[in-house]
């Protein structure tokens, strides 16, 4: 539309102001109409191309040569560039600016009427010139929505940009709950089964069958614990709610600890992250327990606040020998990240008085 409004006035001021020549006043009058159609097509020219200062002095000159042309012109409608470029020097230019160079605009074009400056002061009223720089408010106001549009695009994009990052920020947590899951599931029961049947091929060595088959079954039992253990990662992998004290039990009792379970406190329903974090908690403590105090009694408290639910998983000293290497350290890391993304604490250390002294005390309190 604007460019269509653009070489409608060029076509119709070519059509009709008087006199257009190659010399004398008609010369005069061709040069004025041809910077007019300049400057009125300049308008096309993207705002954020052309610098605020270049713009001001192009549209101040428009200005006047749109005056100038008025005053040369004997007929026709030369005013008519007036008029559009003082809607676009509102569109341009900032409000004082715009402002400012329409009422220049307007003084101009009607002194130039008023003071029957030029031949053509006959066919137009002053008023016509005076209300010239009138559009300018109408260039305010779609610079107005402009800026307005663009605000909404760069909001929208600033958005979509905290929106992707968000969603990346959610990928790497979840990539960081499957690797303390996987770890949980697969680092103790493989290095178990991998330390027992090192020890049976080295035993071979030796004759000793009857060792040869105590590792391997140990390496069985392993194996059957650690499917166990997968389990429970595919249940929290997928979120199921699971009741924490129901599924707390039935952990125990699968790794023979019956009636150690320990209740105190309102039970009530926590929520579904709260629940599989201690679980994972409690897996990684009776893992640990079982791997470096066996034959140690393990006693487990599971305890409900007002605002909080606290897990305790003891153990006391070891009653066999044990034989399992130097852990990787992840576990106590990941019950710490476990935590952390619930605004919890743990502590984990050795129990230096009571009738567990000498054994190990796991405490996980995660608000909820």
């Amino acid at each position: 539309m604007q460019w269509v409004l653009t070489v409608a006035v060029i076509v119709i001021g070519a059509l009709t102001i008087r006199p257009m020549g190659l010399s004398g006043r008609g010369l005069a009058v061709a040069l004025l109409y041809v910077v007019n159609s300049a400057a009125l097509l300049a308008r096309g020219l993207p705002v954020h191309r052309v610098p605020r200062h270049l713009a001001l002095v192009w549209l101040t000159g428009g200005v006047v040569a749109a005056a100038a042309l008025i005053g040369t012109s004997g007929s026709g409608t030369g005013y008519l560039f007036a008029f559009f470029l003082a809607g676009h020097l509102g569109y341009r230019l900032d409000t004082r600016a715009a402002v400012t160079l329409a009422a220049l605009c307007g003084l101009l074009c009607g002194g130039v009427l008023y003071f029957h400056l030029g031949p053509g002061h006959h066919s137009l009223p002053p008023v016509v010139g005076f209300v010239t720089g009138v559009p300018v408010l109408a260039g305010i106001v779609n610079r107005s929505q402009r800026e307005a549009v663009q605000s909404a695009i760069e909001a929208a994009e600033a958005g979509e940009r905290a929106a992707r990052a968000e969603a990346q920020s959610a990928v790497l947590a979840e990539r960081g709950r499957i690797a303390r899951d996987v770890h949980d599931v697969l680092a103790h029961s493989l290095a178990g089964i991998n330390m027992q049947l090192e020890l049976a091929d080295a035993l071979l060595d030796t004759g000793d069958l009857e060792r040869v088959r105590e590792a391997n079954a140990k390496a069985h039992g392993l194996v059957k614990e650690s499917l166990k253990q997968a389990q429970w990662t595919v249940h929290a992998l997928r979120e199921d709610a699971l009741p924490l004290r129901e599924s707390l039990g039935a952990m125990l009792e699968s790794s023979g600890h019956r009636s150690a379970l320990t209740v105190t406190g309102t039970v009530r329903e926590v929520p579904v992250q709260v629940t599989q974090n201690l679980l994972r908690i409690a897996q990684e403590a009776l893992t640990n327990a079982a791997r470096y105090a066996p034959g140690g009694e393990v006693r487990v408290e599971l305890e409900f606040a007002a605002a909080s639910a606290t897990l305790r998983v003891r153990n006391r000293p070891a009653t066999r020998p044990v034989s399992a290497g130097t852990g990787s350290g992840m576990g106590l890391i990941g019950m710490r990240e476990r935590v952390a993304l619930l605004n919890g604490t743990v502590t984990a250390g050795p129990v230096t008085e009571g009738p567990d002294q000498g054994g190990w005390l796991v405490e996980a309190v995660i608000p909820g």
